[in-house]
């Protein structure tokens, strides 16, 4: 059987008492057909570990046409949810989970799932995250994991972790994103009349989306401005001022509103803009780092690195449409 490293079969977890918005989240972003629009098509299966009928926690049922076994032919697995935190997943389950990431699958665990990938030990020494209203029960249950209930997910590369409900659909647009590039993750983004969302590599950082633009509001429009003028410098005092705010309120509503700091918030905007030129056009790499606030293309290939785990030149290369 071929490695699944690279594959676009998704496996998709599903039992008894799941959430149909849950189920839905991966088939949403990867089970449409969109290749008219240039964005690879995935190959989506539900599977459960007893195919037949699966109870929702709407009340009616659906069908899983596919066993556990379903799994060992996909790239990426994904355990979209589970029923119960204090309950113990089967076994069969875990024990596939375990084989899957052996030979090379992705692993993906969305919303209360990440307990499901920390039963099967695959987040034991690792970052992750969860539903915020469960994070103690998870801290308590498996220690050895360093648990962030602060982020939206967490990419340690053949696994991840996402924290509850709609955050789902965050994590399945930045693997879209890592698979096929910004501008297949923006078109099914706007598809879906949801932010295209936060980039990330395997050290996630948060990047929240540019607040609604209420007129009057100095700070949006802050912000805003900031974002259409990456190529200036920026920091704390300077957004202050153009929000006409003291520093320490400043801070507190950026971070109330966007759940992060400028300087990571400026860096996000930055790499999301340089990724964009990068695909779009031919700009020389030197000249992208100037337009986006980089100062160098030393500088920039530095965050490339970083952030997102390769370098300009061969994001371009990957990415690019020319």
């Amino acid at each position: 059987m071929a490695s699944p490293k690279g594959s676009r079969a998704v496996a998709v977890v599903a039992f008894d008492g799941i959430s149909p918005f849950h189920l839905s989240v991966p088939f949403a972003v990867f089970g449409e057909d969109r290749s008219g629009a240039g964005v690879p098509r995935y190959e989506v299966v539900v599977c459960a570990a007893q195919a037949g009928p699966i109870r929702t926690s709407a009340g009616f049922t659906i069908a899983a046409t596919r066993g556990l076994a379903a799994m060992r032919r996909a790239g990426t697995i994904i355990v979209p949810s589970w029923r119960d935190p204090l309950e113990s997943p089967p076994a069969a389950l875990l024990g596939q989970l375990r084989a899957a990431h052996r030979r090379g699958a992705r692993i993906v665990g969305l919303c209360l799932g990440s307990f499901v990938l920390a039963a099967a030990g695959l987040l034991e020494g690792r970052r992750a995250t969860t539903h915020w209203l469960w994070a103690a029960e998870f801290a308590r249950r498996h220690p050895g994991v360093d648990l962030d209930p602060s982020v939206l997910y967490v990419d340690e590369g053949d696994v991840l972790t996402s924290a509850g409900t709609a955050a789902g659909i965050d994590c399945c647009l930045h693997l879209l994103r890592k698979d096929c590039g910004a501008e297949a993750a923006s078109y099914v983004a706007r598809r879906l009349v949801v932010p295209p969302h936060r980039q990330g590599g395997q050290a996630q950082y948060i990047e929240t989306p540019m607040p609604a633009v209420r007129a009057g509001d100095r700070f949006t429009q802050a912000l805003e401005w900031a974002a259409g003028h990456l190529d200036r410098p920026h920091d704390l005092d300077s957004l202050a001022s153009r929000a006409a705010m003291s520093r320490r309120n400043f801070t507190r509503r950026f971070r109330r509103t966007t759940g992060t700091t400028p300087s990571r918030w400026l860096l996000g905007q930055r790499l999301a803009r340089a990724q964009r030129l990068l695909e779009t056009g031919a700009r020389p790499i030197e000249r992208i780092a100037e337009m986006c606030g980089f100062g160098s293309a030393v500088s920039m290939r530095q965050h490339f690195a970083r952030s997102l785990g390769t370098s300009p030149a061969a994001y371009r290369r990957e990415f690019g449409g020319g």
